[in-house]
């Protein structure tokens, strides 16, 4: 019986007729190929070079060519197909096939007249124009041409091909014209598939679609250029089923609203102009599988909770909008869910949380009641929310998602650790997990770096801890591509598996804490490694040298040591950046001297690096752009073929912080960033090439003048001269530069005369230093008009003026130095509002500044008053290019701060002739770390409001006429270092405790009624104050060591030198009263 079935099934099958292509056809009587048209093929071939394979067919398998040989049946070849009847060739797939050339006119392909099928996709025709002969294929059904390197403009003739059914001619550099389009959509009646992203038809009117064939069932239109509304038909197509217009930017239309009935499976208006009322949208479209709306233009309402109703959705991205509320976890519902993309919205909330079976997920929005989610999406395969306000942990059910591929949880706020699982628990499929730029800490546990098909693990921007651990060398992923776990706080050793992983392209362990040496690489397959910022040790392994694809090799910010060999450096021709810089015992010599290696070097960093030259190779460096080799040892006049090197491509120079003497003529005329910082130049100041943007010469032996040639500098926007010797007038047309320019540094030069400039609306002027020069007249006071300036210092000039009152108008100001000048009259109250509001510290010192201290002036200075604002965070003033430096009298010393810590406060208005009391508000000025008000006419009672100033390191109020006792309350002053209260009027006992009890007798000398440790007089009980002080100028009649001129009268009546002991004890003890009284009219 059973041999009886078999034999039916055998005459079944074998009576079936045949419809296969020859190469499958058990038919021994079907026609072989046509001599001519295999010899077509081949030719037609043959007549490429083989290219490199495009990397999107890495990821689809198709058959090798090799079967294609002369005298065989073409119709049994890899890609051909032939018809059963006739033999003739219906049938071409050369799709991936790595063609290179072009496709001449009269290619032998367009003498095989019965072609049905073409596929020549993802080769490279170099750029050649679609020959107008493929509209010769008369019986041509399908014709794909997508990826291939075509150009030119797409050819008419393709509109006679009336058979056509699929038409693809996208990726390409090709552009369509109006009347091409009009004839292909009226020709084209039986098209079904029409693609086209990427041509370019932004001179194309959309109403070109209007007459679309009714069989058409798919339209692509990815990134045209196209613009204006899109014709309204297109939505009532009977069999439309796929519409993407994603990426032009302009275009708009009208979808309908209601009685729309329609089979659109997939729709795609992401970038685009469409007014979109999403729930009316859904409620529409029945059929709906694919739904993306990448950054839209949405009207009505956002409600997420709408998205519950699209429970018949497969793939959903809503990336890139403004949706917010609580994320809508009601979407893991949907058990045919495979892609889901809300990533870069404003999503909050925490993942909800799972039951033990697995099969439910709770949802909590904060409130007293939990969502019920029912069922977590077995299907799902990509879950992409990064970018949004998600917080809490991340559950484990997460990670477990059956079929899941990718994971994107990037840029949050979770936090917490990465749990444990079972290894079974991990889903196999698992392509990419991407947690960075999070608050995630703990250790990385071990499953996370033996998932089996992993190939994207990005972990960085975290708080990870810990060490990597070693694994068996069958349990890592053999086709992991990245691993990326950089800006953590890991440390130990780097394990041993990690140089053997066979595909691994990316290996980013940069700023962490691992110590060890750098293994031995096992294979080539490496494109950047990035382990920079680290503490490994060690040499630079030599195995290096066979990672011939690598581009990026990064490992500066290390304790690496040994001789760098230069054959290391021979294979790597594709590398383009190099960065080595601060290993201190690292010896590049063999390195320096080295030519003919790096040719496509780009970048190179080897700054402090103990390098003596510049490096011998960069005479071949033609594309390099990037070069530091600050702070090194090269010595002398630069070479001068290095003045060849990069001449039209290098932008970047830093040979800072070396011994160069001469730099010659500077002739890279795309360089936007010079610095030659803290070298020995001498003789002339050298002019930089006319598109710079950043140069600097400061601390140099610079003489002469400035040029007028600087004036010519329009793109400018840094300017560093400053710690030279340069002299002479700015010159007058310096006032053309102040558009761009956002640092002017002048500083300690002989320069003279007045400020030329001239500040216009928009000036975007951040910081302007002219300190230490000899500079005349007034301060412009166009300045106004530099509403981002941030740091005023004329410090140490001759100017002779007003206190700059407008300056209080200026929002950013914050650092303001005006000592040792010959500024003069009072400060005054403040006009505006809020006067200062950003200013940090201010020094008037040595001026001739007078009257009394302005009370609303300490009132308004807000940044001096919160003193937890970016507390624990090392911030400095200025930004990647320039950093600001000052110079202040700081804790008795005047010290040049070459940072400038953004926390940092002071106030010096010392050595001027201020009267009057202190203002008690400057005790809510809470962030001040110095204050310095000595030398002045200034009376009454130390306020005890300064014991509010916490954070304060250094208080002088030396040389006042302060009365009255120290009080108790800066006692709680803990930080203070320096205390300076000498040559006042003060009495009665000193505080005691913390840090009173370190100071010395100099802090309070000159105060003759003081009492107290540290001073060697003890108190007693009846002591009275000391006299208070004169009304009459200090200037006329004050002795150095303390006395005053009343005291000194009494030697008039009992003899002078009598008189000045009975003084002496008098103004010492108080006593006797009665003779005080005489004195001093009490």
């Amino acid at each position: 019986m059973e041999r009886l079935l078999l034999l039916l099934i055998c005459f079944l099958f074998l009576s079936q007729p045949n419809h296969c292509s020859s190469s499958l056809s058990f038919n021994s009587s079907t026609p072989l190929c046509h001599s001519h048209q295999s010899s077509a093929l081949l030719h037609f071939r043959n007549s490429f070079s083989v290219g490199d394979s495009l990397f999107i067919c890495d990821y689809y398998s198709y058959p090798p060519k090799n079967s294609w040989k002369m005298g065989t049946d073409c119709c049994g070849w890899d890609g051909v197909t032939c018809d059963t009847m006739t033999g003739h060739v219906i049938a071409v797939d050369l799709s991936c096939s790595r063609l290179q050339g072009p496709i001449h006119p009269n290619s032998t392909l367009f003498s095989l007249r019965h072609l049905q099928r073409l596929n020549l996709a993802y080769n490279h025709f170099n750029y050649s124009t679609i020959s107008s002969k493929f509209g010769g294929f008369a019986n041509m059904t399908h014709l794909n041409l997508s990826e291939s390197s075509f150009a030119g403009n797409f050819p008419s003739e393709i509109s006679h091909l009336s058979k056509l059914v699929s038409l693809d001619l996208s990726e390409n550099d090709l552009r369509i014209e109006t009347p091409s389009l009009k004839r292909l959509v009226q020709n084209l009646t039986h098209l079904s598939e029409l693609v086209l992203d990427d041509v370019d038809m932004s001179s194309v009117s959309p109403n070109s679609f209007m007459n679309l064939s009714s069989s058409l069932t798919s339209l692509r239109l990815f990134e045209c250029g196209l613009k204006g509304r899109f014709p309204d038909n297109i939505f009532h197509l009977p069999n439309l089923q796929l519409f993407h217009v994603r990426y032009n930017y302009n275009l708009t239309g009208s979808l309908p609203t209601y009685n729309w009935s329609t089979p659109l499976k997939s729709l795609d208006l992401s970038g685009t102009e469409f007014p979109i009322d999403l729930p009316n949208l859904m409620s529409n479209l029945k059929s709906l599988k694919i739904l993306y709306l990448v950054g839209c233009n949405f009207i009505g309402s956002l409600n997420p909770t709408f998205l519950s109703n699209l429970s018949q959705i497969t793939s959903l991205d809503l990336s890139h909008n403004n949706l917010g509320g609580q994320f809508p976890w009601s979407l893991l519902n949907f058990e045919v869910l495979t892609y889901l993309d809300l990533s870069h919205n404003n999503f909050i909330g925490q993942l909800p949380k799972v039951t033990t079976n697995l099969t439910q997920i709770f949802s909590s929005n904060n409130s007293s009641n939990s969502q019920l989610v029912n069922m977590i999406p077995s299907n799902l395969e990509y879950l992409l929310l990064s970018n949004n306000l998600l917080n809490g942990t991340i559950p484990s059910w997460v990670y477990t998602i059956p079929s899941l591929r990718y994971l994107c949880l990037d840029y949050n706020q979770f936090t917490g650790h990465i749990g444990e699982f079972q290894h079974n628990m991990i889903p196999s499929n698992l392509e990419a997990l991407i947690l960075s730029n999070n608050l995630l800490n703990g250790t990385i546990p071990s499953w996370v770096y033996t998932i089996p098909s992993l190939r994207y693990l990005c972990l960085d921007y975290n708080q990870f801890t810990g060490h990597i651990g070693e694994f068996q060398h069958n349990m890592i992923p053999s086709n992991l591509e990245a691993l990326i776990l950089s800006n953590n706080l890991l440390n130990g050793t780097i394990p041993s598996w990690v140089y053997t992983i066979p595909s691994l392209c990316y290996l980013c362990l940069h700023y962490n804490q691992f110590t060890g040496h750098i293994g031995e690489f096992q294979h080539n397959s490496l494109v950047e490694l990035r382990l920079d910022n680290n503490n490994l040790s060690g040499p630079l392994p030599l195995s290096i040298s066979k990672l011939v694809s690598l581009r990026y090799l990064h490992v500066s910010f290390n304790n690496l040591s040994g001789n760098v060999e230069s054959k290391i450096f021979f294979k790597l021709e594709n590398l383009v950046v190099l960065e080595m810089s601060n290993n201190p015992l690292l010896s590049l010599t063999s390195f320096t001297f080295a030519t003919n290696i790096l040719p496509k070097i780009v970048s190179l960093q080897l700054s402090s690096s103990n390098i003596t030259e510049i490096p011998h190779f960069l005479q071949t460096a033609e594309y390099i752009e990037w070069l530091d080799l600050s702070n090194n040892q090269i010595k002398g006049n630069i070479p001068k073929w290095f003045l060849e090197v990069g001449k039209d491509s290098l932008s970047y120079l830093s040979l800072s912080h070396n011994s160069l003497t001469s730099v010659g003529h500077l002739p890279w005329k795309n360089l936007r960033y010079l610095d030659f910082r803290s070298n020995l130049l001498q003789g002339p100041l050298p002019v930089p090439p006319l598109g710079i943007s950043f140069f600097s010469v400061s601390r140099n032996n610079i003489t002469g003048q400035i040029s007028s040639s600087f004036c010519n500098l329009s793109s400018i926007e840094y300017l560093d001269l400053s710690y030279n010797h340069l002299s002479n007038m700015i010159p007058p047309c310096f006032r053309n530069l102040s558009d761009n320019l956002r640092a002017l540094d002048l500083q300690n030069n002989n320069l003279n005369g007045t400020l030329p400039m001239k500040f216009a609306k928009g000036c975007r002027l951040r910081s302007l230093k002219l300190n230490g020069n000899q500079f005349e007249g007034s301060l412009p006071q166009s300045l106004v008009c530099c509403r981002k300036l941030e740091v005023l210092d004329f410090g140490n000039n001759k100017i002779n003026s007003t206190f700059p009152r407008w300056l209080e108008t200026l929002p950013e100001l914050r650092i303001l130095i005006l000592r040792s000048n010959y500024f003069h009259g009072a400060l005054g109250n403040p006009k505006t509002k809020f006067p200062f509001a950003n200013l940090r510290i201010i020094d008037l010192s040595q001026n001739e500044f007078r009257g009394h201290l302005p009370t609303n002036l300490f009132k308004y200075l807000k940044a001096m008053m919160n003193a937890s604002v970016n507390k624990g965070k090392l911030q400095y003033m200025g930004d990647n290019y320039y950093q600001d430096s000052v110079t202040v009298a700081m804790k008795g010393f005047v010290i040049e701060l070459v940072k400038i810590q953004s926390l940092f406060t002071t106030i010096d208005f010392s050595n001027n002739n201020f009267k009057g009391e202190i203002p008690k508000t400057i005790g809510e000025l809470r962030s001040l770390k110095g204050l310095n008000f000595s030398n002045n006419n200034l009376s009454g009672h130390v306020p005890p409001s300064l014991g509010n100033l916490t954070n304060l390191e250094w208080l002088d109020l030396s040389s006042n006429k302060l009365t009255g006792e120290i009080p108790i309350q800066l006692v709680d002053i803990t930080s203070l270092e320096i205390l300076n209260l000498s040559k006042n009027y003060l009495f009665g006992q000193i505080p005691q405790g913390k840090q009173f009890n370190t100071f010395t007798n100099d802090s309070y000398n000159g105060n003759w009624g003081l009492c107290g440790f540290p001073m060697t007089k003890a108190c007693g009980n009846d002591e009275g104050p000391p006299p208070p002080p004169s009304t009459i100028q200090e200037d006329d009649f004050k002795f150095e060591n303390g006395f005053h001129w009343k005291v000194v009268l009494l030697g008039y009546g009992c003899g002078f030198v009598f008189g000045l002991v009975l003084g002496y004890l008098v103004f010492s003890s108080g006593k006797p009263k009665w003779l005080l009284n005489i004195v001093f009219g009490e």
